[in-house]
């Protein structure tokens, strides 16, 4: 009975925390045993998540619809693979360098599949494995990372609000007013909210 329940973006949305194993950062670094992370849990985070149409981005009314709600007026595509990406082995030792921006990252994968690697509230890795049709945003102020998976190639849109600026912060970056604000909608909420109880 669970399964009609079954939410859609799921098949193109994984997330899971990772081990600690200094193996090549394209594999999937799960637990033992597996500890999966639920995409409400990475809501509680600030990582918001759709399922799309990759195949009919051009003309998707839902995308349009998402854009329009949040603002998302520029839009670029990359290509991340050896082939495609200028200065490539670089780019890829920057991206999985953990940072954090001032501004939303929103990606839509629109082929191939990537890991967005994220922190949760301990500090602990979850890594939120993109396929075709999973777009994600990550908060501004959270700290994160990027790297491909082992087939080595993602094309996904970039959104952005307004002019992009792709400056990443790298850790350690706490003085940030995008990091301090994340901590108080994010992190230090819940830790606050029986304080708050007690006082009603």
């Amino acid at each position: 009975m669970g399964s009609s329940c079954k939410d859609d973006r799921e098949e193109v949305i994984e997330a899971w925390y990772m081990d600690d194993s200094t193996e090549d950062q394209r594999l999937p670094h799960h637990r033992e045993p597996k500890e999966l992370v639920s995409l409400d849990k990475l809501s509680e985070l600030g990582v918001l998540s759709w399922r799309l149409d990759a195949d009919n981005y051009e003309a998707d009314e839902e995308l349009k619809k998402i854009r329009a709600e949040r603002g998302y007026s520029y839009v670029d595509f990359i290509e991340v693979c050896p082939e495609k990406l200028p200065n490539y082995e670089e780019k890829i030792k920057n991206f999985f360098e953990e940072h954090l921006h001032t501004d939303e990252e929103i990606r839509y994968c629109l082929a191939g599949s990537g890991y967005f690697d994220v922190r949760d509230r301990n500090d602990a890795w979850i890594r939120v494995w993109v396929k075709k049709g999973g777009m994600i945003v990550l908060p501004a102020g959270i700290y994160h990372r990027f790297t491909l998976d082992s087939n080595n190639y993602i094309k996904a849109m970039r959104l952005f609000i307004g002019d992009p600026i792709w400056t990443p912060f790298n850790r350690p970056h706490d003085h940030l007013p995008a990091r301090k604000d994340y901590l108080e909608t994010f992190v230090q909420k819940d830790a606050a909210s029986p304080a708050v109880d007690a006082t009603a």
